[in-house]
């Protein structure tokens, strides 16, 4: 009996923001997501073509980059009267991010000629993997008005600028009309992919925490072009509606073996802050309200202050466990592998677990921790390692991070370490199912590489003075998909100058 050749693609992707590798507000180094550190484990090391964002820090803004540059000019304190000089910092660096990714400073297309392995769009619902086109987001970019944005600088349409570049890299004809699954399809017929990691689903849920608004997709706008939805919850027909769809068109595509994942609660990641109504009441399961991360306790105001309730919250979580119910559902019956996200997440998340883990973090990734001197004072003299799902806050007088570590600057994003945690949780189911990994993760490589753990802006020492300098201004569209810190960056330099004074 003639042997079946082997596929040419060991591993390819179609996916989100999480499998894209988005971090700290914006999708910066795609060599240290998790699906490039589950290649790094095959020998030899097969090819994973990706494309590239490092210009300008990334796209559309990362966070630990401008927080640098802010602490490389004013130190590590951020005082009132410095937010004027450290403005037009900003305004500088903004401008500068704007026009790179707009085209202004030179051509953005790529000399790539052939669909890369990872086919993932930071944004993306489901839907978007078969509805949005290069040609389709270039058309949208030049007809439509742009939205506001801070001073009128950040770059707009960012997340088509992304999708252009990921799906049509020469941003020519041939590809011009392709999606993402159109693009997977070229590479299975074009020498077949033996392992298809396909997992979408975390922003059709993600937008009702990012914009602190609960407003349910319907029938009518469900076709809708990414542009002109304005909901933020899908509801878990229509959910399983796009899911089923998803699948179906995966699984023509002939993929010799399909992983997918569970969607983690989206009440987890530190982008919201939970608030009581009893201030003295600090851990519970679930809160009175959830508002901005950088809004304290003490200062919280739901006359003022945007904000989801206890009963959205539990709401949310028992939508997010429908969707995965469907997951499971759909995946057991096309064969799919399915990788309990979800359950490790819930399961290391601290303070919903008030302060203890259920899934112990792997031993090699302690072992590393321990091994780097930059992060060896995160494991205590039981073993056990401080990194924790809270969000980042670092020691007043080491510098170094004493809390956080998983979830990046933006609130809602891994940080490369959250991103090497997923890729182990990934790497044993795959590994469970008969997916063979000649060399296990490298987590000296994942660890050096987390430049916010083990080398953390000196800013992020005054964190509560910080995100109130960040957070000054009116809302902004682009947080819809993820970037939580820049919700409201700058109002006006004089409302901040009265504030600061008032506190004095």
């Amino acid at each position: 009996m003639a042997r079946t050749k082997k596929p040419k693609h060991k591993l390819a992707v179609v996916g989100d923001s999480i499998t894209q590798g988005f971090q700290n507000g914006g999708i910066y180094r795609t060599d240290i997501n998790f699906p490039a550190f589950l290649n790094q484990c095959f020998e030899p090391e097969p090819q994973f073509d990706q494309p590239l964002f490092t210009a300008q820090g990334g796209i559309p803004l990362n966070l630990e980059v401008l927080v640098r540059g802010l602490s490389d000019e004013f130190g590590s304190t951020l005082e009132w009267n410095e937010y004027l000089p450290a403005m037009h910092h900003l305004y500088t660096t903004l401008r500068r991010v704007k026009n790179y990714w707009e085209g202004n400073i030179k051509d953005l297309k790529r000399d790539h000629h052939t669909p890369y392995h990872n086919q993932s769009v930071w944004g993306f619902s489901i839907s978007d993997a078969w509805k949005v086109t290069e040609l389709k987001s270039r058309e949208l970019i030049e007809k439509q008005s742009e939205t506001y944005s801070v001073f009128n600088v950040l770059p707009d349409h960012a997340m088509y600028t992304t999708a252009r570049l990921t799906l049509n890299p020469t941003l020519g004809q041939k590809f011009s009309n392709n999606t993402l699954l159109d693009n997977v399809k070229h590479l299975q017929e074009n020498g077949g992919i033996e392992n298809l990691i396909a997992t979408m689903g975390h922003n059709n849920v993600i937008g009702a925490v990012t914009d602190l608004r609960f407003n349910y997709s319907e029938d009518d706008n469900l076709e809708s072009f990414p542009s002109e939805r304005n909901f933020t919850v899908y509801r878990p027909e229509h959910f399983e509606m796009e899911y089923r769809k998803f699948a179906e068109k995966v699984s023509q595509i002939g993929a010799e073996r399909v992983i997918t994942q569970t969607i983690p609660y989206v009440t987890i990641p530190p982008v919201t802050r939970g608030v009581n109504e009893d201030r003295s009441i600090k851990d519970t399961t679930y809160f009175d309200y959830y508002t901005r991360f950088w809004i304290w306790d003490s200062d919280f105001d739901p006359e003022r202050h945007p904000y989801l309730t206890r009963e959205q919250a539990i709401k949310l979580d028992r939508h997010v466990d429908n969707y995965n119910n469907v997951i499971r559902e759909v995946a057991d019956e096309y064969g799919w592998i399915t990788v309990p996200l979800n359950k490790y997440v819930s399961a290391i998340a601290r303070r919903r677990r008030k302060g203890g883990i259920t899934i112990p973090y792997p031993e090699d990734f302690i072992q590393a921790l321990k091994a780097n001197e930059a992060t060896s004072h995160l494991v205590d003299e039981n073993g056990n390692p401080g990194i924790s799902t809270d969000y980042l806050r670092l020691d007043n007088e080491t510098g170094k991070v004493y809390q956080g570590g998983i979830f990046s600057l933006d609130g809602i994003h891994p940080t490369t370490i959250g991103y090497g945690l997923i890729a182990h949780v990934y790497y044993e189911t795959m590994e469970h199912h008969g997916v063979k990994f000649q060399k296990p993760l490298d987590w000296n490589n994942i660890i050096n590489n987390d430049s916010l753990v083990t080398n953390p802006p000196y800013l992020l020492v005054e964190l509560r003075n910080l995100l109130r300098f960040l957070s000054m201004g009116r809302q902004e569209r682009f947080l819809r998909i993820g970037t939580g810190l820049l919700q409201q960056l700058m109002e006006t330099f004089t409302q901040q100058n009265v504030s600061a004074a008032e506190e004095e």
